[in-house]
């Protein structure tokens, strides 16, 4: 699958409210009323990327959950990428609703 580039990137990123591209990679930051939301968020999260076989970069402190997403045996951003991101949209939009 082929690396994006910088142009490509951001015009997809249109759709997606929330995402950021830093370096080679997209980002965005989640935030919740407590760590177990947090939690399960990630954990919902886990699910969509095994069955996608394409993993995030999660870091988790109480309530926050900061995702960044890179194929990185291609070294940045493709579309399974974009993909993933709106999955993650998806089971946030089912958190906070």
């Amino acid at each position: 699958m082929a690396v994006l580039s910088r142009e490509a990137v951001q015009e997809r990123l249109r759709d997606l409210l929330g995402w950021e591209l830093a370096e080679r990679a997209l980002r965005r930051e989640f935030q919740f009323k407590t760590f177990r939301q947090a939690m399960a968020f990630v954990n919902a999260v886990a699910e969509r990327a095994q069955a996608a076989r394409h993993h995030p970069d999660i870091f988790i402190s109480y309530n926050r959950v900061v995702m960044t997403l890179t194929t990185h045996s291609e070294g940045g951003v493709t579309e399974k990428d974009l993909d993933l991101a709106r999955a993650i949209d998806e089971v946030a939009s089912r958190q906070e609703g």
